[in-house]
């Protein structure tokens, strides 16, 4: 699925957030703090959009996706990136090799969400970071609901006309209403085995990024 919207993938994602994806990759870079010469994975990373903050600030990244298409993409666009292969329930990677994991919008996508925590702890040194960000549940009902008939009747036929994949777009607008909500998720990724779990509302929960620490 990921495969057949990667050319185009980031402007797009540009469009239906009216810009606001900016704002919350300055919010995940300012939540993981990038120290030069640390070892950072990027998890379901995409073209490497993501990465390229944490590559400013002087540490070294893995790009890791599940998509092939989303992988070519971002050699194409990045090609001094060294984006890896990787499914987020079994990743290629030795114990304790990074100081932080982040993930942006990719946690929804696996299939088993405690494991892919679990991974993510294991390659992870202790005392270091997780930072997730996802989409969540708005905290105010008024504009919930308005969120709802945005993701229902603007996002899902905008997105299928513009990237020419309805299916796509509408397995997002159902992901995010399955989604668990801040409260629930900060829970699985204690139960994985992460500490310190804290999380705050982006654009009133319509984002919400949790944070986590490795033990020890």
């Amino acid at each position: 699925m990921f495969d057949d919207i990667a050319d185009g993938y980031d402007r797009l994602n540009d469009v239906l957030s009216v810009g606001q994806d900016r704002l919350w990759r300055r919010a995940v870079l300012k939540a993981v703090r990038p120290r030069a010469g640390e070892q950072i994975l990027d998890l379901a990373a995409g073209t490497g959009t993501s990465s390229v903050p944490f590559v400013r600030a002087g540490a070294r990244v893995v790009p890791a996706d599940f998509s092939l298409g989303m992988l070519q993409a971002g050699k194409a666009l990045r090609p001094r990136l060294p984006f890896t292969a990787g499914d987020a329930v079994r990743l290629p990677f030795a114990a304790a090799s990074f100081d932080a994991v982040a993930i942006s919008f990719g946690l929804r996508n696996v299939v088993d969400l405690g494991a892919a925590l679990r991974e993510m702890l294991r390659v992870t040194r202790p005392g270091g970071r997780l930072v997730v960000c996802e989409f969540s549940t708005v905290s105010w009902a008024p504009l919930r609901r308005a969120y709802e008939i945005y993701l229902e009747r603007v996002l899902t036929p905008l997105a299928g006309t513009l990237s020419g994949n309805t299916g796509a777009y509408d397995y997002l607008a159902e992901s995010i209403k399955a989604w668990p909500d801040q409260r629930a998720l900060a829970a699985q990724i204690s139960a994985a085995g992460w500490t310190d779990v804290a999380w705050r509302n982006l654009s009133q929960g319509i984002v919400a990024l949790h944070r986590a620490r490795a033990p020890g």
